[in-house]
């Protein structure tokens, strides 16, 4: 399974080599954006884009960036609460 993570296009950091910087949550990482690039990569500034291992793979709207931000943050959030239920269990069970 592949996983998009919606981020904002800050900076274009190397037009040549189609490279920008992306804020995903607060983090900022550089990423290609060689898929989304129309060639006028300046344009993508303040875009939303999905990014899969270091590449931009699709322009997204604002909302849907929200969106699946919003619902990964829940399957974080999830994923604790089955964590603390699972630690919970072997605990009682003695197994820690």
């Amino acid at each position: 399974m592949c996983l998009g993570i919606p981020g904002q296009i800050t900076a274009i950091t190397d037009p040549a080599r189609q490279m920008a910087m992306a804020e995903v949550s607060g983090v900022r990482r550089e990423v290609n954006v060689a898929c989304v690039d129309t060639g006028q990569s300046g344009d993508l500034v303040g875009k939303w884009v999905l990014i899969h291992v270091g590449f931009a793979m699709s322009v997204i709207d604002e909302d849907e960036a929200a969106a699946t931000l919003a619902a990964l943050e829940g399957l974080g959030e999830a994923q604790e609460t089955l964590l603390a239920m699972a630690e919970g269990q072997a605990a009682l069970e003695g197994r820690t």
